[in-house]
């Protein structure tokens, strides 16, 4: 057992995420339970195995949730492990509801020597907590699947449109902070495509998936095509990227594919 995975094991709501979950991130810490952006893709309901109307309904912070975060950080501070938690796999950081908690794990994180990454669809909701990202340790992330606002109507109904997301990448990246862009679920192809092209300048790294549990979009995209595309086009850009395990079977073999890159604009950690 890794020193880690002992720590891990004293902890109670910092984890490693497993599967699809744990692609994204090393580890991670759910401070809600259920969502109300609505989005008709999400997965979350399936794997907390609740039903959809319920998750929906609103995010609810989990019960003692704060001070399990702080003996956790405690733990990790005591251990002189320093990592980044992403927040959240669970719900969203910046829902619709009470986001306080969110800012006060992030401090919790902060003041015990941790660094931290929200990945959200809340856009400009974000910038409440702004001010407690740094550079040198933290990461800013959003989920596009548009750039249409009709279409993210249709399947994210009460999530930031896209523009509003668009607008949150943009500030963070003008304080400095490490951006980057989930492309999971692909929807549409060329709807994904184009987001690359248009936040290129201000995003630092993409993570592409396809679409799960949509039969209609998983029959009828040639996800080998898509992954050659997306690809291409990182590459003409210069853009950092990961491609998620459900597609790294169309990489070309041997493509360089790191499963974890620093994310943050401190010093490099030595290989």
């Amino acid at each position: 057992m890794t020193a880690l995975a002992a720590l891990l094991k004293r902890c109670t709501v910092i984890y490693a995420p497993a599967g699809n979950a744990g692609e994204y991130s090393e580890l991670a810490t759910n401070p809600y339970t259920g969502c109300g952006h609505e989005c008709l893709y999400c997965y979350v309901p399936l794997a907390m195995h609740m039903k959809r109307d319920a998750f929906n309904a609103g995010a609810f912070k989990r019960r003692d949730f704060l001070a399990r975060l702080q003996d956790d950080a405690e733990r990790f501070r005591a251990a002189g492990v320093t990592a980044q938690i992403f927040l959240t796999f669970s719900s969203d950081p910046y829902h619709l509801d009470d986001t306080q908690a969110t800012r006060w794990a992030l401090e919790i994180l902060r003041d015990h020597g941790l660094g931290f990454c929200t990945l959200t669809k809340g856009g400009l909701r974000a910038l409440a907590d702004i001010d407690l990202f740094r550079p040198e340790h933290d990461a800013f992330a959003c989920t596009l699947t548009s750039l249409s606002d009709t279409f993210s109507r249709k399947w994210e109904r009460r999530a930031a449109l896209p523009a509003e997301r668009i607008a949150a990448l943009r500030a963070f990246h003008s304080r400095g902070i490490f951006t980057w862009v989930s492309l999971e679920p692909t929807l549409d192809v060329e709807s994904s495509l184009a987001i690359i092209e248009a936040t290129h300048p201000f995003v630092d790294l993409y993570k592409v998936g396809r679409a799960n549990y949509l039969q209609e979009i998983t029959r009828t995209t040639d996800w080998a095509a898509y992954t050659q595309r997306v690809i291409a086009k990182l590459q003409r850009l210069g853009k950092a990227h990961y491609i998620k395990r459900d597609l790294q079977t169309y990489l070309p073999t041997g493509y360089h594919n790191p499963l974890r890159v620093q994310q943050h604009h401190g010093p490099r950690a030595a290989a």
